[in-house]
């Protein structure tokens, strides 16, 4: 029976307990480990059966137990310093205003991410995608950047994991209750539910927000699961990747299109938006018309504002991983914009394709995002080379070392991570401000000061605490599902909290490969019982299957069956239903941290950063962040880095080489203990690992990477493009046309050398070039002579590119540029000229994406030109 009417009842606070609720409603509390514990104080048993959630906790606790603790003094304080802490926090947050002095009038960022990971109460994300756009926030919080996230609320969110007696993953699919969440709805100044309209095929869809207080930072998300829509329509934000293709064209318009009318009718105008993989990128089409309608720009003029102020990061390292929409399916939903802007088919859906005059390709959200992007950026050194063998197509003719897809290495908020009695630690011999120092901080030499046996004793209590918590989570999944009491015994059992402990806990798919240590089951079988000589190994496996990978299940399944059919169960454990909370247990009370994904599918990768945080050492494969780590003394590399065309040879490869470092490196070290049972040489790997990579791999330092690299200069460029009625805007709008309609005149005639072919190291000489620069002048290029070493196949893969200098034109209009350069090593050394656009207003001469080379079989050269300017300056080359 449906209700007349609806309330939002909330919890009767006494007056003295009102800074509770302040405090439940804003997420600081869950990196701040003493917040946790007043709320775990206020009723231990039912902070666990909340999830961590201390809203629905207020909301579900006795009366008589809030009156109980509103006479306790000792609880009082506690709250009262909390309180505190939380107001020091939100007002003294003093990055951004020391580094940002100058800052753009109103300056904001706007960050947008299909998903957030932020703490377990709110199971909106599924993996690592979501957990760094968590910590994204998180740490723009920290340092008091002006920072919004966007994003959906998804009713059902990503699915819980259980297994069946089989060992098959199971799906269920819990509802969230957002007025039981750390959620605050938007509403209009009348008291109404801000709605957001967002056109379909044929209908409108409104969404309602809701925001989720973030230390300073508000993440807004879209939740469209309310009438008037239809059930379909309601569906949009029911589960985060689930549906059909249709479903998720649905998602990602609702969240680029209707993200970018929700800040408007918030009142937000960001001066940048960040978009954290492509799932966004229909924000461009949404800005661009915008920026028509209301500013009177032409399609070309919105498009250049528009990419002026966006940022596109991408996470993806194979094509497999990019959303692609056939052509229809984007004429379908988003025709409205091809008619607004005036365009054709072909050249609407060329916002979206490498190959413009393929005119069946697919429509690509990453290619999208980097056609209307200022600022792009892989997450890590290697993923980045990735991402410009990926997409380096984009920018026809440039060397792929020099297409504008930056690095920036991916990072995890410290506070979040790192167990709290490890943090008490730091905090006592690092200071407090260990969680933000930056890389060469003096702070960091303190680390050696750390008494060895006082860490390994604090590690020895992080992994005790493990242990219980996995036979805790296996009872209860047991329970559930109906177990045996076999099972009920050797869940009570498994794991030995004196036993070397390996980690292994990520997305099951299957490049990650789950299963690689068991490749030869004889030599795993005697690695974890001792080899003979005691020293046992066991391993403890977390992480989900996508409903639909049918392969990575089969991974699940293998482990749980080898186990079984091995007796192991003690040994090896698959803890069911990995989420936020157990990833911090694990991390913190593993002792080795184990990562063998196929090089170079790992874009990133981040838990084995949280891993090192504890002090854990990283036993990894030479892929994402861990291939620019110091893997020699903070963990084991497994290989060199080396790239295979066979997988099952790769298999056999690196298997044999993490059986090898097993047996000879790691359980040697780990049991090699002294007089006082301290491993010496292990605690020292620790230290490494805390002291090299807890500065580097951190979202302080990534966070205040994008600023200084993306937000300030799209800010300060969106700003200039903008002024005098965007008057830039549009100057720069008609050099593009300029441009494009004469740049295939340019002709490069002639290119004459002081010297000939024979040269000696560091011996200078001078190079001359006439151009025909047609109806372009040379204001609007920038001529580079382009040098380096012939390979073996006769091109130059990787060279030098230094500016030519203009020496004035000639009688018939022919321009002129000269460059004197020198040769520092020996060898076949070869070079070429190149012309790239130039503008006062562009942002990168490879924003154009147009590059002209000199062509050996059209271009006359010669040799032996005087080296007297005056010869320069009348046009005479020989």
């Amino acid at each position: 029976m449906r209700p007349i009417r609806a309330f939002n009842v909330t919890p009767a606070l006494p007056q003295r307990l009102e800074a509770l609720r302040t405090l439940a409603y804003n997420l600081h509390w869950d990196w701040d480990v003493e917040m946790v514990d007043l709320f775990r104080r206020l009723d231990a048993d039912l902070w666990e059966s909340s999830r961590y959630n201390p809203v629905l906790m207020l909301g579900t606790i006795s009366q008589d137990r809030l009156n109980e603790i509103a006479e306790d003094e000792g609880f009082l304080a506690q709250m009262d310093r909390a309180a505190q802490r939380l107001e020091d926090y939100l007002r003294d947050r003093n990055w951004y205003k020391k580094h940002r002095a100058n800052s753009v009038p109103g300056e904001c960022y706007a960050y947008f991410s299909m998903e957030f990971g932020l703490t377990t109460c709110m199971p909106v994300y599924s993996g690592g995608l979501g957990v760094l756009a968590g910590d994204h926030l998180k740490s723009a919080s920290d340092l008091g950047l002006p920072l919004v996230g966007v994003g959906l609320l998804y009713q059902e969110g990503y699915f819980a994991q259980y297994l069946n007696a089989d060992g098959w993953q199971q799906e269920r699919y819990p509802i969230n209750d957002f007025y039981n969440m750390p959620l605050h709805l938007e509403r209009e100044a009348s008291g109404g539910e801000l709605r957001i309209p967002v056109e379909y095929p044929g209908r409108t869809v409104y969404a309602r927000v809701w925001r989720v207080q973030v230390g300073t930072v508000p993440l807004y998300l879209l939740d469209t699961n309310i009438e008037p829509n239809s059930q379909y329509d309601q569906d949009i934000c029911d589960r985060l990747y689930g549906g059909d293709i249709d479903m998720r064209i649905h998602q990602e318009i609702m969240l680029g299109i209707g993200g970018i009318r929700m800040l408007k009718a918030l009142g937000h105008t960001p001066t940048a938006y960040h978009m954290n993989e492509g799932h966004s990128a229909f924000m461009a089409l949404e800005r661009i018309r915008a920026f028509m309608d209301e500013e009177g720009l032409s399609f070309a003029e919105a498009l250049l504002v528009a990419q002026a102020s966006q940022m596109f990061t991408t996470h993806t390292p194979v094509p497999a991983g990019i959303d692609l929409f056939p052509p229809e399916k984007i004429l379908h939903y988003l025709g409205h914009y091809r008619q607004r802007f005036g365009l054709g088919d072909d050249e609407f859906l060329a916002l979206g394709r490498t190959e413009t005059g393929d005119f069946s390709a697919p429509f690509s959200m990453a290619v999208l995002a980097i056609k209307t992007a200022t600022f792009i950026n892989g997450v890590s050194q290697l993923h980045a080379e990735v991402s410009r063998h990926m997409f380096g197509d984009l920018w026809a003719g440039l060397p792929l070392n020099e297409v504008p897809i930056h690095a920036i290495t991916n990072g995890v908020h410290a506070r979040s991570c790192v167990a709290k009695s490890t943090q008490a630690l730091y905090d006592r011999y690092l200071g407090p401000n260990w969680s933000q120092a930056s890389p060469g901080a003096a702070l960091w030499q303190r680390v050696q000061a750390i008494p060895d046996d006082e860490l390994w004793r604090n590690h020895e209590q992080c992994r005790s605490h493990l242990v219980v918590r996995v036979r805790e989570r296996l009872m209860k999944s047991l329970r559930e599902r109906g177990g045996s009491a076999r099972e009920m015994t050797e869940a009570q059992e498994c794991l030995d909290p004196f036993v070397l402990t390996i980690g292994f806990a990520r997305r099951f798919a299957t490049y990650k490969r789950a299963t690689l240590f068991l490749h030869d089951l004889d030599r795993i079988r005697k690695i974890i019982n001792g080899n003979g000589h005691g020293h046992r190994v066991q391993f403890v496996i977390a992480g989900k299957a996508h409903p639909k990978d049918i392969p990575g299940k089969e991974l699940i399944r293998s482990i749980i069956h080898f186990t079984r059919d091995e007796g192991l169960s003690r040994s090896i454990v698959f803890v069911p239903n990995y989420d936020i909370h157990l990833s911090r247990d694990m991390v913190a009370g593993c002792d080795v941290w184990l990562n063998n994904p196929r090089r170079p599918r790992e874009a990133s990768g981040t838990s084995g950063m949280k891993a090192a945080m504890n002090g854990l050492p990283n036993l990894s494969v030479l892929d994402g962040w861990w291939d620019e780590a110091d893997y020699i003394r903070t963990g084991w590399p497994i290989g060199h880095g080396e790239d295979y065309e066979d997988p099952d040879y790769q298999d056999d490869v690196e298997a044999n080489a993490l059986y090898d470092i097993l047996e000879k490196e790691v359980v040697p070290l780990f049991y090699d203990r002294d007089k006082d049972e301290i491993p010496r040489g292990w605690v020292a790997k620790m230290k490494q690992a805390i002291y090299l990579n807890t500065p580097q791999f951190n979202t302080a330092r990534m966070v205040k990477d994008y600023a200084n690299q993306g937000y300030f200069a799209a800010s300060d460029r969106a700003h200039t493009l903008a002024a005098q009625n965007y008057g830039p805007g549009r100057e720069l709008a008609a050099w593009y046309e300029r441009l494009i309609e004469h740049w295939y005149d340019i002709r490069i005639e002639e290119i004459a050398f002081s010297e000939t072919t024979d040269l000696r190291v560091n011996q200078p000489f001078k190079v001359v070039a006439r151009l025909g620069l047609g109806a372009l002048t040379p204001e609007d290029v920038q001529v580079e002579l382009y040098q380096g070493q012939v390979g073996v196949d006769g091109e130059i893969h990787t060279g030098i590119a230094t500016p030519m200098t203009y020496q004035g034109q000639d009688a018939d209009g022919h321009s002129f540029y000269v460059i004197e350069v020198e040769y520092t090593t020996s060898g076949l050394q070869g070079l070429s000229l190149r012309i790239l656009p130039q503008h006062k207003y562009l942002n990168s001469p490879y924003d154009p994406k147009l590059v002209l080379w000199a062509d050996p079989a059209s271009v006359k050269v010669v040799s032996g030109i005087p080296l007297q300017p005056t010869t320069l300056s009348q046009g005479a080359l020989s």
